[in-house]
């Protein structure tokens, strides 16, 4: 079941995006302060989106229609535990879904080579193809403080 969290709590979203993201090292909204991140996932045009499995958090698809013909699913993954069980494919046809009803001229998501191996062929798979590619590096997110705990 997936269910909007609206209005999340700081606390709870961390937990998501923390335990979701520390594998694929995504650090952005760890360093966020609390406020910033609050005016982030509680605005009205970004949709906080959770997977539910038996009861208890397994995934995270976030929406963010900030711009409103351009749609970006912004972060889209599942605990650890329950990856494997073929609910990534589930996660991404929803979360697109759920972009088109907004009726953007384009919906777009990011990925990098530190993300799941199978990210970027399941987005592939999803209708997704590549538009750009950047190459940049960044500090090692495992020495940064919010990496800590």
């Amino acid at each position: 079941m997936l269910l909007r969290a609206e209005q999340p709590t700081i606390s709870f979203y961390r937990y998501l995006y923390n335990t979701i993201g520390r594998q694929w090292f995504w650090y952005e909204r760890r360093v966020m302060d609390d406020a910033t991140l609050a005016a982030c996932i509680h605005d009205a045009a970004v949709a906080v989106n959770v997977l539910y499995v038996g009861g208890v958090p397994a995934g995270l698809a976030e929406i963010d229609a900030r711009e409103i013909r351009d749609i970006e699913l912004a972060y889209i993954g599942l605990i650890p535990e329950f990856i494997g069980r073929g609910l990534g494919r589930y996660l991404v046809d929803w979360a697109i879904d759920a972009a088109w009803d907004r009726e953007p001229d384009r919906i777009w998501i990011h990925t990098c080579t530190l993300d799941h191996p199978a990210a970027l062929p399941l987005y592939q798979k999803a209708g997704f193809t590549p538009y750009a590619q950047n190459r940049f590096k960044i500090p090692d997110p495992r020495k940064m403080a919010c990496f800590a705990d």
